[in-house]
């Protein structure tokens, strides 16, 4: 009896002994089964799903955008060029703005500081019309364009070579050759100036005007070589910013060649405005030309400032 307990007990423990060989007996990995694994040519490929259309998600008004190629990335072909649809904001999207902006200048001697040039200027530079509908303040936006535009022209040019020539002048001759140098930039305009007025004028743009006008001054003076900083730099910008107004409304109703007596205007207000006795004499004729140039009749004005 006990002998036969004994045998089945040893055999219990050899059987028991195989199923844990045979569990943890790995996966044959003979040498020749890893070069097969190894030197096995890999799958070829699937290709690649078909692309779909994407739809971008709404951005608030103001993003930029770099997706996209031509124009900002703005318009999708045959989507936004097909409907016109355009996303505002993006360093694109002000490009293009400048580019219609700038064309729309080329219509303004014949269709005025209007919306119907701006419409012609984006048709001009392959640009769907409906981007005039993204400037809050049309014929605003465009005669403050050619503000911009025009006091960055004369910053260039006197950076190009025109600084040099002003050292060799005095004071006086400085200033006014300044001063005719951006009022000539108006030449083309000069029959539709007064448009250009009277829409700086409105409440809306009056604010915007102002300030242009004295950026503008500054820059007279800086580029006259004054870099001075006291009371007398308040004064002097305000006496030349009224010999500008003064000279840029008499420009309108310049019937000589070439603007010629417009130029002497300019020369004789500001040489008779470095005369420090007359330099409130010339602030009034600031208070008088903006009184014109924003909101007051103009021929009205004109009269005041030659009976002086």
């Amino acid at each position: 009896m006990a002998s036969s307990l004994a045998a089945r007990r040893l055999l219990s423990h050899a059987a028991a002994a195989r199923r844990v060989l045979s569990c943890a007996s790995p996966v044959p990995s003979s040498p020749s089964f890893r070069r097969l694994a190894t030197d096995a040519s890999p799958p070829t490929p699937l290709p690649p799903p078909p692309l779909q259309p994407t739809v971008d998600p709404p951005k608030s008004e103001g993003a930029s955008s770099s997706d996209g190629a031509g124009a900002g990335g703005a318009y999708q072909a045959g989507h936004g060029a097909a409907t016109g649809s355009r996303r505002p904001g993006g360093a694109g999207y002000e490009e293009e703005q400048e580019k219609v902006l700038r064309a729309s200048l080329l219509h303004v001697p014949r269709m005025g500081w209007s919306e119907s040039a701006m419409i012609q200027g984006a048709r001009d530079v392959g640009v769907s019309p409906a981007i005039v509908g993204a400037f809050p303040r049309k014929e605003a936006a465009l005669v403050e364009f050619f503000m911009d535009d025009c006091l960055q022209q004369l910053i260039d040019r006197v950076d190009a070579g025109e600084g040099e020539q002003l050292k060799n002048l005095i004071l006086s001759e400085r200033l006014s050759r300044l001063v005719q140098l951006r009022l000539e930039m108006q030449a083309p305009y000069i029959s539709k100036w007064p448009q250009a007025l009277s829409i700086q004028s409105q409440p809306a743009n009056v604010s915007t005007s102002l300030k242009q006008r004295a950026v503008l001054v500054d820059e007279f003076w800086h580029a006259a070589g004054d870099g001075g900083s006291d009371i007398d730099w308040y004064v002097k910008r305000t006496v030349l910013g009224g010999i500008y107004s003064t000279s840029e409304l008499y420009m309108l109703t310049d019937n000589s060649p070439e603007f010629r007596d417009t130029w002497t205007f300019v020369s004789r207000r500001i040489k008779d405005a470095l005369d420090l006795g007359k330099s409130f004499k010339e602030v009034t004729y600031l208070a008088e030309a903006m009184g014109a140039g924003m909101g007051g009749s103009i021929q009205g004005v004109l009269n005041k400032v030659f009976q002086k």
